[in-house]
This record gives C-alpha cells, structure tokens and sequence, in this order.
C-alpha cells in the first residue's frame, strides 16, 4: 500500500478519462505526471506578470468588470466559475490536448479512477488531431465494449449536445453520471462516413490490471486448446494503476507455477491491447520483468536535458520467447513498455500501430482541489524515437478481424491467435 505523504510526486503520461470519468491515464507511479499538491489561498491579489514573463492583466479584469457589472443575467455569474472558464481557454490556446485544468470534482474523479473502481461507462478519451472528442481504448467488457464503442472512435454527441469545441474535461463531465443512468452517443466509427446512435448504460467499473493463463494449443487450419499441444502463456495487461504492481507479482508467481518444468514451453504473450497507459514506474517495473539491464525510457524536458530510467529490478520472465500485442488503444505506459522490448530486441510487436502518445505531463493540486495538468516533457523510446503522433509500428501487422474472430474458440480473437502461431512455429 502507497504511503501518504504530505507532498506526493507522482509521474503520469497520458492523462485518461476514464468510466464515468472516462479518464485520462494518458504513466513513481503514473504517466508522466510530476504530481505536486498544495493549498494556495485563490484571491485576485496581484496583477504581477509570471516570472519571466511580460503580461499585462488589465485587460482580463476590465472585461471581468464590465460582465460583472452588465451582464443581463446575473444569475450566471459565478466568478469561480468564469475564473476557471478563462483558465480552460488559456490552456486551448496551446492547443495541446494534454495540457489540461481539472476542476475540483474532476479532479477529485481522476485520482479516484486510479485506483481501479469507480462509475461511468468505461472508455478513455483523447482529442483527435482536428481537436475531436475521440476514444482511446474501452475497457474491456466495460459498458461502452459491450455498446460496441472501439477505439478510434470519434464522439459527435452526447445526449443532443454537438461536442464540437468541447475539452476532454467537459465530454467527461457530460457523459458521467450515476450508475444504471443513460447516456446517448451519437458516434462515427473509425473508417465510416456515417454516424450511429449508441445507448449506453453506465455502470460500477473495477478494473483488474493484470490477469493470465497457461494453456497447450494446436495448430492447424485454426488454433485449439489441446491438452496434448505445445504449452504457452499468456498475460493480460489493462491499465497501470495503483494496483498494477501488486496483481502483476501474483499472476507472474501464479504462471511461473505453472511453467516450471513443462518441456516444450514455447512463450509468452503479454497483451497489451487497448492499455491506454498510467502510471510511469509501472512501466518501468513490467519491463524490467522480461530485461536483464538497460534503459526503459527517456525523458528530455525544454531544456534538452535528458533523464533516462533504467531496468529497476530482477525479472524472472527474460528467457522465454515473446510476443507483445499493441493496438491503436495502447497508449502511453504501454508504449514505453512496447518500446522498449522492441528496442532491446526482446519481443516481436503483433497487432495494429499503438496511439502514439510521447508527451509527459506535470499535474499541479491548485484553489481546493482543481488541478492543472501541463505538458513538461517528451519521452524517447530507449533507442530514441520519439512516437507521438505516430504510435509504434508492430513487427508483424495484423489487423483485428471481428468476422475471423468470431470464428474462433472463446477467448481467442485474429490477433491473438496470430501471435500464438508465431510461438509455435
């Protein structure tokens, strides 16, 4: 169990929405966010520009004056309120969807969503590159998976109300909402010209990190779990939260079980599929599970001053074959982890190209529990590519086939049955 402390230094990498908060996860611990709380005192008591910095602020307080003072419909006016309006249109003018201000109950929902239990419909959201509401990942058998929401998917409406112009913090606030509640989607599906109208009905969402299993399959025209067939493993890897580390030692003590002293174990197949990422130093840890030393992950701030994060521990998964699953939902912490397996050599990367998120976040506690989240930094794979905007390219392209899938045993589906082939041969 974490500590609490007065101080918490958190890393974060791509802040994610998710369920009800359909949370930005978007990687000690998270991605890559610097996590600094305190409790200034917010009161309008000086117009001093930032340091280093020429501004002058008569401007805003002038046009603050004359809504105050003429605005028809003083009801509207909550100066808290248009306070944290004009602090949200500061940060759109960067045009980064990732720097971001995270009123108090939003923020209070996005450290509560880390620990893996909260309400909503279970999907991470991002902005599209023309500054669309978009999904990142479902989680799996979330109420938006099962409302056949995907990744890629862009959100043109919720509940009548266009999003075009809208911040990921207010899709958020508008499609959360209590449990058994509806909320209605009108959504365009990656790589269609039409829009489809989705009923989704939010739900209790626990998010189990990691799960696994060690099963003998054949294969032949199609993949069959056969008990007198050639043995692998197979780890599921869904978010880095709070309790990532912890389920991720049980499973791996679970499987090593299970491995030891079987002939002809073939492999692992560590997917990450649709991981929309989380916190930084469990990505460090799970890497470090399959890598005997170097580098993970390097940070380069403003400056161009470069920090690089290292193997952290002693594995006991680095001498079996391995097969990385990636897809457009893997996002952040799980591209670092398919980075660096990919860059040392150690894994084959199976599946479509990963989100593309490489930009590190700093997420400041501010005015009773708001925060603002400000992009600080890039990371760089430990070969040094920088993957934003263009994700990672698997080393062997195969795309999701719901038809194919659909065809095969439960649990598999064309990618993973794909990877279990490249095991066997």
């Amino acid at each position: 169990m974490r500590k609490l402390i007065s101080l918490r230094v958190f890393q974060i990498a791509i802040i994610v929405l998710v369920a009800l908060f359909i949370g930005y996860f978007y990687g000690t611990r998270s991605i890559i966010l610097s996590w600094k709380s305190y409790r200034p005192v917010i009161a309008i008591s000086s117009k001093s520009a930032p340091i280093g910095a020429t501004l002058d602020m008569r401007l805003f307080y002038e046009v603050l004056d004359k809504v105050n003072q003429d605005y028809y419909d003083k009801t509207k006016l909550d100066t808290r309120e248009l306070l944290y309006g004009a602090i949200n249109g500061m940060l759109g003018s960067l045009k980064d969807p990732y720097t971001s201000f995270f009123p108090p109950k939003q923020n209070s929902d996005f450290k509560t969503q880390l620990a893996g239990e909260f309400t909503g419909i279970g999907a991470e959201l991002s902005l599209s590159t023309d500054n669309r509401i978009m999904v990142v990942a479902p989680l799996d058998d979330a109420p938006a998976d099962k409302s056949g929401i995907a990744a890629g998917d862009i959100i043109l409406e919720v509940d009548g109300q266009e999003t075009a112009g809208w911040t990921v913090a207010r899709a958020v606030e508008k499609i959360r909402g209590p449990k058994g509640s509806t909320v209605v989607l009108n959504v365009l599906h990656e790589g269609k010209n039409s829009a489809v109208e989705i009923k989704v009905v939010r739900g209790l969402i626990f998010v189990k990190s990691v799960d696994g299993w060690v099963k003998s399959f054949s294969c032949k025209d199609r993949c069959l779990e056969d008990s007198r067939g050639l043995p692998i493993a197979y780890i599921r890897l869904s978010q880095f939260g709070d309790k990532t580390n912890d389920e991720w030692i049980s499973v791996v003590n679970s499987l090593n079980q299970k491995i030891n002293g079987v002939n002809n174990f073939k492999g692992i197949i560590l997917d990450l599929r649709n991981n929309p990422g989380g916190y930084l130093n469990d990505a460090v840890f799970i890497s470090s599970e399959f890598l005997r030393n170097g580098a993970v992950v390097i940070q380069e701030n403003s400056a161009k001053q470069q920090e690089t994060l290292s193997v952290s521990r002693v594995g006991t998964l680095y001498e079996h074959p391995l097969i990385v699953l990636v897809n457009r939902g893997s996002a952040s912490a799980s591209e670092i982890v398919a980075g660096a397996l990919r860059d040392h050599n150690r894994a084959k990367l199976l599946g479509d190209t990963s989100f593309g998120k490489g930009t590190i976040q700093q997420a400041v506690d501010v005015d009773n529990g708001a925060s603002v989240h400000i992009s600080v930094a890039k990371w760089l794979t430990p070969a040094g590519f920088w993957i934003d905007k263009k994700g990672i390219d698997p080393d062997i392209l195969v795309k999701y086939d719901p038809s194919a899938s659909a065809k095969l045993g439960r649990g598999l589906d064309n990618q993973l049955e794909a990877a279990i082939r490249e095991l066997l041969k």
